[in-house]
């Protein structure tokens, strides 16, 4: 078989299948959590004074760049050692690139505990992955957050990891995550992360910008829904990021349901454009279904990486 192909083949179906048994272990060391520290701490040290636009453009940049030649020369020098060793560092970090497993367990969690334990309990363990307050949330809204999140975190966890792989292997995924991470902790509007984190923000929509619309697709695809693709056309654009509307439609048209709609962040009430018609209740085994697009559309997305390469 084609050494390239073996490069690029091994690494992915290692990483996925590790991300499949494992998920994301608290216990296991990850760079993501290594990748916040650095930009927690050198946040801290730049943003403060005048050109905090230009501090938090650079700081971008350079982590960026810092994290793409690292995984860029270690990886080449390890294929200069031997294949094995090249193996084994790209199959880790692919496996570190994807969140499918622990995104599902998470939301999993949040249905049991929810079913099981009631109200509250729910609300306190939704707010473990969400970022809206859930203290005033119905049993309806906790279920609705949960599968916004999913659709979302599907293209943001799985399908941009998986598609910048395909176009520059571990480096190009490993520099995704570091966009993601930066824009999950300095992109937010806030007074204070407003201009240091604005070109991490942009930044991070350009380059969500094709998988979130791949994901949409692969999601009506693998489900038969003509309703989702109807949903993606109306809905897609209308949410306030210009890339989280297309899955979070395109789950809404399967599922026919309605996402989205006003919520509170850090006391303060946001108004975002309803996805959807219905405003049905949400039963608690159509988690079942929703679990089903996500192992279906990273599958798909796995074997289209491996017939591009095998092209």
């Amino acid at each position: 078989m084609d050494g390239k192909f073996l490069i690029i083949a091994i690494p992915l179906l290692a990483g996925y299948l590790l991300d499949l048994l494992l998920g994301d272990p608290r216990w296991l060391p990850h760079p993501i959590r290594l990748f916040g520290t650095v930009i927690g701490k050198s946040e801290s040290l730049l943003n403060k004074g005048k050109y905090q636009l230009l501090k938090g453009a650079l700081l971008t940049i350079v982590l960026c760049a810092l994290v793409f030649c690292f995984f860029y020369f270690t990886q080449r020098w390890l294929l200069s050692i031997n294949t094995t060793s090249y193996y084994i560092f790209a199959s880790i970090f692919v496996f570190y690139g994807l969140a499918n497993k622990s995104l599902l367990q998470e939301s999993k969690e949040v249905f049991d505990t929810l079913q099981h334990q009631g109200l509250e309990a729910g609300r306190k363990r939704l707010s473990w992955i969400v970022g809206r307050q859930t203290s005033a949330l119905t049993e309806n809204q906790i279920r609705t957050a949960v599968f916004e999140t999913l659709s979302e975190n599907l293209s943001d966890g799985v399908i941009a990891p998986l598609f910048y792989y395909a176009i520059g292997g571990v480096p190009a995924m490993m520099m995704y995550k570091m966009i993601n991470t930066l824009d999950s902790m300095i992109g937010y509007k806030s007074e204070r992360y407003f201009y240091f984190g604005k070109f991490a923000a942009r930044l991070d929509d350009v380059v969500n910008f094709v998988p979130a619309r791949l994901t949409a697709l692969l999601m009506v695809l693998v489900t038969f829904s003509r309703q989702g693709i109807v949903y993606i056309l109306k809905y897609g654009h209308q949410h306030a990021s210009p890339n989280s509307g297309y899955p979070e439609a395109a789950l809404a048209g399967i599922l026919q349901c309605r996402f989205g709609g006003p919520n509170t962040y850090h006391g303060q009430v946001v108004v975002k454009p309803y996805i959807g018609e219905t405003p049905r209740e949400i039963a608690h085994d159509e988690l079942k279904r929703v679990m089903y697009v996500n192992h279906a559309v990273t599958i798909v997305s796995v074997c289209m990486i491996l017939l591009l390469i095998m092209i």
